[in-house]
């Protein structure tokens, strides 16, 4: 469940930037992730297209704002994305069909995905109930699309950037938080991100797609307190479940202490009665990992429809923990073999 919590954070952290459809990306060398952006100059992506490799670049702006509830008018953050909707910036067929839409003013595309908090939008919008407000400034929502919540933010909501400045009225369009750059087909990412580096002003970053990815989940895993606090919850997980199986393995050798001084007077050897301690290991091992992972899946269901978060149940994942249950039977087994010294058939007399 730890690892489940874990991957869930990184997944949901890298939910934007995998829809995000560019082969380079600029950010300011002192954003921590998408959701805490530092701004620059929309001139630094400009120059990026003197590139000859380089064939398109845009600008995406990036805000947190209270969106109001159409039935209660309660107010929860979420986060506003906004960009050119001629660029098809966004990788989702329910934004790129409503580019149209989001070029008329006031008009935003909401996720569905979203926390219940928001209300039922989608249900609203069937009912023709569509007006609401975002950072205290009047929108229509004219379509929905499919992103997902995170640990920044419960909700999102797209529009032009236009619009985005109506919603932010203190930001302007030379201030950007992002940019996404396409290359010519053929192009080589590296060797263009390699010379947009020498060319571009040293406080900008330049990413490419996988290292978008990794820079918004190693924000959560290292710079985050929360990324530490599920990794050692599984730590201690290991701990504890060492800890329980140490004390069957202990009470079980201790309970038999006659039968194990009888077999040994016998002439059973010491290696004997280790490979049985270890073969009791691997058992509990095998016994306790099924149920646990039968339980595990009703429970990452629960939690999903819960956080509105994806916590798939990876094979990689499947694997990862049986090894964790291994490597803590074994190290168990271990411990519990120096009982077997108190064994000694000349006790029995």
């Amino acid at each position: 469940m730890q690892l489940g919590f874990k991957d869930s954070l990184y997944a949901s952290a890298a939910s934007a930037p995998v829809k995000l459809d560019g082969d380079l990306f600029l950010m300011h060398k002192q954003s921590e992730a998408m959701w805490r952006p530092v701004q620059f100059k929309r001139s630094e992506l400009m120059r990026a297209l003197g590139n000859p490799a380089v064939a398109e670049a845009y600008p995406l702006y990036l805000g947190l704002a209270p969106f109001k509830n159409i039935q209660t008018q309660t107010k929860r953050t979420l986060m506003v994305y906004g960009f050119d909707p001629d660029s098809q910036m966004f990788n989702v067929d329910a934004v790129r069909n409503k580019h149209a839409e989001l070029r008329l003013k006031d008009t935003v595309l909401f996720d569905e995905y979203s926390r219940p908090e928001f209300g039922p939008v989608r249900q609203l919008l069937d009912a023709g109930e569509n007006v609401t407000e975002i950072n205290d400034y009047k929108i229509i929502i004219v379509g929905l699309f499919q992103l997902g919540v995170s640990f920044a933010a419960d909700g999102n909501v797209i529009t032009s950037d236009l619009n985005f400045m109506r919603i932010f009225p203190r930001r302007n369009l030379d201030d950007i938080d992002m940019g996404v750059i396409r290359l010519n087909s053929g192009a080589s990412v590296k060797s263009v991100q390699a010379e947009l580096k020498n060319h571009l002003n040293e406080f900008v970053n330049v990413f490419t797609y996988e290292e978008l990815l990794h820079y918004e989940k190693d924000y959560w895993a290292n710079t985050a307190p929360i990324g530490f606090i599920f990794g050692f919850g599984t730590v201690m997980g290991w701990v504890v479940g060492l800890v329980i199986v140490y004390q069957i393995l202990f009470t079980d050798i201790a309970n038999h202490r006659n039968e194990f001084a009888t077999l040994k007077a016998m002439g059973y050897k010491h290696g004997y009665f280790v490979r049985v301690v270890f073969a009791s290991s691997f058992f509990l091992a095998v016994l306790g990992f099924i149920p646990g992972y039968l339980l595990s899946l009703g429970l990452y269901n629960l939690a999903e429809s819960q956080m509105y978060m994806p916590m798939p149940m990876l094979i990689s994942k499947i694997i990862t923990v049986f090894m964790f249950i291994l490597s803590m039977c074994f190290m168990a087994g271990l411990l519990a073999i120096r009982k077997l010294k108190d064994a000694n058939p000349a006790d029995m007399f």
